[in-house]
């Protein structure tokens, strides 16, 4: 796994990421900062567009099926490809662990349906700070050990795979590792990781980035932490801040990042973990993209979509 140090120049970076880069921080920073609102307030502007995403368009092929959680019910987002399933995707919005819902997904995870020939499916967990650690892992958790009993009879393979943006990419190591820890299996055959927040006491790329608001900074990353672990629970616990893990005997993974992203070092630092514990990794850095870049119409968006398809693909052909 190597990369080419000319994707960290400013001169890789391309006129239209520039341009657009220049119009999010322009956008974002005359934004209501949203941290003067409650997150359930926040949730609601972002329904309505106003926030940085598009309103996502609902898929008419998604349906929700509802299993029995640790402490409560939880919502699976479905949509099955047109064609038989050659696997099964198990999805984790982002969204700092406290905004964020799977139908703002719905685009993006029926073309990995149809794409891929894989069942996507796409976890409601409970969000904090209304439900603070470990709700939303447990939901997580939950989701997965149902989805390996069930896969076979519910959508016709037992071929899992795995994966997320930012806190879902967080969310999905975290599943892999508890179920090889407390319920002894490796069930995923793949785990596609996108812009993931991997170490909640903040990587120096993290810590350094500051107040340019593209998508995420400094202080949301502080501030989506402390939403999400209550008071006394400590970030360097390897089940919250999982860079501190123990990564053997896990999944071949794609680690994708831009390079201006708060979270570039969070990527760089745990595909190379990932790589020394002995697993398969890849990982895909674009020069000048912002915080899940992937989210907006860009050719380096198509590029790593592109490449995160392919990888889905090996994963469940091998």
């Amino acid at each position: 796994m190597t990369i080419d140090p000319a994707v960290f120049l400013e001169t890789s970076i391309s006129d239209e990421t520039a341009a657009f880069n220049a119009d999010l921080l322009a956008t974002m920073s005359a934004l209501p900062d949203q941290w003067s609102f409650p997150p359930a307030v926040v949730r609601d502007l972002r329904e309505q567009g106003r926030g940085p995403f598009p309103i996502p368009p609902l898929s008419p092929r998604a349906e929700t099926l509802e299993i029995p959680g640790r402490d409560s019910m939880i919502a699976l987002r479905v949509i099955r490809p047109e064609r038989p399933a050659q696997g099964a995707y198990l999805h984790f919005h982002g969204g700092g662990w406290t905004l964020g819902a799977p139908h703002h997904d719905d685009a993006r995870l029926e073309t990995i349906a149809d794409k891929n020939g894989l069942v996507a499916i796409s976890v409601k967990y409970r969000l904090a700070p209304e439900h603070p650690y470990p709700a939303g892992p447990d939901d997580c958790e939950s989701a997965a050990l149902w989805l390996v009993e069930n896969a076979p009879e519910r959508f016709g393979t037992s071929k899992l795979t795995i994966g997320g943006e930012s806190a879902g990419a967080h969310l999905a190591v975290v599943t892999l590792l508890r179920l090889r820890d407390r319920h002894g299996i490796t069930p995923f055959c793949g785990a596609n990781l996108e812009a993931g927040c991997y170490d909640l006491t903040l990587t120096p790329s993290a810590r350094r980035w500051g107040l340019d608001k593209l998508v995420l900074n400094t202080r949301d990353i502080r501030n989506f932490a402390a939403c999400f672990l209550p008071e006394g629970v400590s970030a360097d616990d390897p089940d919250i801040s999982v860079i501190h893990a123990d990564l053997s005997n896990l999944p071949p993974a794609l680690f994708s990042v831009g390079t201006k992203d708060a979270l570039l070092d969070d990527s760089l630092f745990m595909s190379s973990r990932w790589q020394a514990a002995g697993n398969p990794c890849e990982l895909a850095v674009f020069p000048g993209g912002c915080h899940v870049f992937q989210s907006f119409p860009l050719e380096i968006s198509r590029q790593s979509l592109a490449r995160m398809d392919t990888f889905l693909q090996n994963a469940v052909a091998d």
